[in-house]
């Protein structure tokens, strides 16, 4: 008897583990951006920040007040004004050494990343790598030109190869196509496989979520509530 209560009572603990920490952290990454976005104020001259024209002081005011300065920013770079105050800002930088690295390599990965779209990872992919035997998660990122194409045997592709669990890391290597094993998991739940380590894997066509290896039909009744079955 003593055992079921302690098997039950680890179950339900964390089903609530599980339900109550990504709200948990979910709440305290939003309150830490209206926190931080709240301090940008402090910049605005006391006589004209908002809690002193309105009376009291709104949580979350600063983050509204960033999304709009962004929006303005970016209407503003998109006319015809703006793109030459950019052009002419850019050519200043262009003679600062260290700057002009920074600025134009951030530029370049944020374009590649946000107006290019779904073309940035392309598909997702296994292959051969760092060895033979070894099998590793990739993302085509497009087809490899010029002296990368001529030198590798058939066509070539550029693979990203992410670390785990920080995916933003990583390896770029050129592969032919034909050493490139196509897999039916979208370029998200690849995304989930790296940045769980593994945990969360893909069930394929269905969608429907794999129990991660070693996990048998025991665990799954270990964890779920009487009469429920998986």
């Amino acid at each position: 008897m003593l055992h079921v209560f302690r098997r039950i009572t680890r179950k339900y603990f964390l089903a609530g583990l599980l339900a109550l920490i990504p709200l948990f952290l979910t709440g305290w990454v939003l309150l830490s951006l209206m926190r931080l976005s709240d301090h940008f104020l402090e910049l605005i001259p006391r006589a004209y920040r908002p809690e002193e024209l309105l009376g009291r002081h709104i949580p979350g005011l600063g983050l509204l007040l960033t999304v709009i300065m962004v929006f303005l920013i970016g209407a503003l770079a998109a006319n015809v004004i703006g793109r030459s105050l950019m052009s002419y800002g850019e050519r200043v930088l262009k003679s600062i050494p260290l700057l002009r690295w920074f600025y134009f390599s951030t530029k370049q990965l944020l374009e590649t990343i946000f107006l290019k779209g779904e073309d940035s990872f392309r598909r997702s992919i296994l292959l051969e790598y760092p060895r033979k035997g070894i099998y590793s998660l990739g993302f085509v990122t497009g087809e490899a030109k010029g002296q990368m194409d001529s030198n590798v045997p058939g066509r070539a592709l550029t693979v990203f190869v992410p670390t785990t669990p920080n995916p933003t890391s990583g390896y770029l290597v050129i592969v032919p196509e034909k050493d490139v094993i196509p897999i039916s998991w979208t370029v998200d739940e690849a995304f989930r496989f790296i940045i769980s380590a593994g945990v969360l894997t893909p069930g394929g066509d269905s969608g429907e979520g794999e129990m991660p290896n070693g996990c048998g039909s025991e665990s799954v009744h270990e964890f779920m509530p009487e009469g429920e079955g998986p």
